[in-house]
């Protein structure tokens, strides 16, 4: 008699059933406050920051699927541990690459790395969190296919993106290829790390004129202005740190006056 097939750790962890509607309403209301609060300028900004992050624990709160359908477990902590190997493998080789062009951007000793980047690696976790926790494990229940489910999310992911040219297409694969390694193995550790190390990357390798210092939204497109504003009246500094990100020594993309 043939024995029948483990069943693979995403089938292990049966994702809670519930109206679809109230996930669509969900969604939407977590995404259009990550969009409220990218495209609102300061100081009101600020104060709908606090609102999304009022909303979206509501969301968790009222909607708590559980720590393990969310990832938060140590099951197969250690089988999906590649993915963060692999995320500081290819950090590496961006970094050897940028170096030899001359676009590598460094802080200025170790305690000047952990000050420039332990926020964004704190963010960053918070974004695959509200990637996988929040949006997948929604679209898991709406759309009955769970590839199309994990570039759905993609999608929304790398649409909170907008207009980074730079973000958008890099948020997109690795949206995609988070959700579906997590349909995998069902632990966001790896995936948490993995974003960090790669974000870090492209704050160290990409200039920012380029893409912006990161930012998206209104964010984005005011970046050149505030820039030049800040170069004129500062100047051009050895170090210069702006949102979590070193320019070590680098010129403005405008010519000169």
């Amino acid at each position: 008699m043939e024995q029948a097939a483990s069943p693979s750790p995403a089938e292990q962890v049966p994702v809670p059933t519930r109206s679809k509607g109230r996930d669509w309403i969900e969604i939407l209301v977590a995404y259009g406050l990550i969009l409220a609060v990218e495209w609102t300028p300061r100081p009101t900004q600020r104060v709908l920051w606090v609102i999304a992050v009022l909303g979206v624990a509501l969301i968790v709160w009222r909607s708590f699927d559980g720590w393990r359908a969310m990832g938060f477990c140590a099951a197969n902590f250690g089988r999906s541990l590649w993915i963060a190997g692999a995320a500081l493998l290819l950090a590496v080789t961006a970094l050897v690459i940028a170096a030899k062009g001359h676009t590598l951007l460094l802080p200025d000793g170790v305690l000047a790395f952990v000050e420039t980047y332990f926020a964004y690696a704190i963010f960053s976790g918070v974004q695959q969190f509200l990637l996988q926790g929040v949006f997948l494990l929604r679209f898991l229940r709406v759309i009955p296919r769970p590839t199309l489910a994990a570039l759905t999310a993609a999608l929304f992911f790398a649409s909170a993106h907008v207009p980074n040219p730079v973000l958008v297409p890099l948020t997109l694969i690795w949206g995609f290829a988070a959700c579906l390694l997590f349909l995998r193995y069902r632990n966001i550790y790896p995936l948490m790390i993995a974003h960090a190390i790669l974000g870090i990357t492209i704050a160290m390798t990409v200039p920012g004129p380029a893409d912006h210092n990161m930012r998206v939204g209104l964010g984005y497109l005011t970046y050149s202005r505030h820039h030049a504003r800040h170069l004129q009246r500062f100047g051009r500094p050895k170090f210069l740190r702006i949102d979590h990100r070193v320019f070590a020594g680098q010129e403005s993309a405008r010519p000169r006056s």
